[in-house]
């Protein structure tokens, strides 16, 4: 299995990669960025025998020539390189709902779109045309194109939300993109698939981050039962790490011991205690959803974390005597070291109660070789 996906370092790309991670092992996963689109050799190359191309690459922040002429040619370079290439591939791409605007941007996705699909009737081969809404999730760009990354940005920065009191948004998770992207390729789906988001009001979008961050941020977990509210403080999370960790515990002590607050939450969830040898390492796994905290009540470790295709670890040394808490952000792989001579003892707090049918923990180790 050979899957290729261009604008791979883009912010639907880079959620390309993680699922393909889960979903496809063993698969040789082309990252093509912008540099193959201005190297014909490069491109067809990374191209040819691909059984699936996710064309995510677009140019959504230009002139308004740039808009409409680039994402055709981008669609005409692909188009040329794929019949180079002899290839059969599923050919996949990330249109937009602005296509049926007559505006720029949206003659440019359109146009796109008709060259794709007048290559995929020429050849036989199968194609997708996934018209998109707002997109949002985990790592994306603020000032941007997407207000809510730009919230997040705003929130985490103390700054004013800057809000379009009359504004609408239609919010798709980016993993709820690509649980439609490998449904189309397994089934061999073709045409246009139009996926339905969240409808919502940018205020009220403001107002839900809002309250997730002053929760989140006044020490209290908040009610995360909402699917939305979950995908929303997530995203946010990823905003927050690594800056706001770890967290210090306020460590009451008086003639007859201590004690400090763990977790505070608005719905429960699990914990569990771990007791860990010196010298050993537990984790080197990640999660898409997972709200997982780690916190050491005894002993001496070290909690590293590392977003994934990224190379830089961020490493936090923790002890027992000074109890910190770190929570691991989505889509970050990550794992706890004891590095002290004693046994260490670790409190570990998660949103959901551990499934082993869907337990959302898969394995990637946080230390690169290289």
């Amino acid at each position: 299995m050979k899957i290729a996906i261009t604008g791979a370092h883009g912010f639907l790309g880079w959620h390309a990669r993680c699922r393909l991670l889960v979903e496809y092992p063993d698969a040789e996963v082309v990252a093509l960025g912008r540099d193959a689109f201005f190297s014909a050799k490069a491109l067809q190359q990374g191209l040819s025998g691909a059984d699936l191309v996710l064309h995510f690459a677009g140019i959504n922040r230009a002139d308004d020539k740039a808009l409409e002429d680039g994402n055709q040619a981008l669609a005409d370079t692909l188009v040329k390189a794929l019949q180079a290439a002899g290839s059969r591939a599923h050919v996949i791409y990330a249109n937009s709902v602005q296509c049926e605007r007559d505006i720029p941007y949206g003659r440019g996705k359109q146009g796109a779109h008709r060259i794709l699909l007048a290559h995929a009737d020429d050849t036989g081969t199968a194609y997708s045309n996934l018209v998109l809404p707002h997109l949002f999730g985990e790592c994306g760009k603020p000032n941007y194109n997407a207000a809510v990354f730009t919230f997040c940005q705003q929130l985490v920065d103390g700054k004013e939300l800057q809000v379009n009191p009359d504004g609408r948004l239609e919010l798709l998770h980016a993993q709820q993109v690509m649980d439609l992207a490998l449904d189309a390729f397994r089934a061999g789906r073709t045409g246009t698939l139009r996926p339905s988001g969240t409808d919502i009001s940018v205020p009220a979008v403001a107002e839900r981050l809002t309250r997730l961050y002053q929760s989140y941020t006044g020490g209290i977990i908040p009610d995360l039962r909402d699917s939305l509210d979950l995908q929303l403080f997530n995203m946010l999370r990823t905003f927050l790490f690594p800056a706001h960790y770890p967290v210090a515990l306020e460590l009451k002590t008086d003639e007859r011991g201590s004690l400090f607050e763990s977790v505070k939450t608005d719905h429960g969830g699990q914990a569990f205690l771990s007791t860990t040898h010196p010298g050993i390492t537990r984790g080197n796994h990640y999660h898409f959803h997972k709200v997982e905290r780690f916190l050491v009540i005894r002993g001496n470790a070290v909690i590293r974390i590392r977003r994934l295709f990224s190379d830089q670890v961020h490493e936090f040394h923790v002890s027992g005597d000074e109890p910190v808490y770190v929570d691991m952000p989505p889509l970050h792989t990550h794992n706890i070291e004891n590095t002290g001579t004693e046994e260490l003892m670790t409190l570990f707090w998660s949103h959901e109660i551990f499934d082993p049918q869907a337990p959302d923990t898969y394995f990637q180790p946080v230390e690169t070789q290289g």
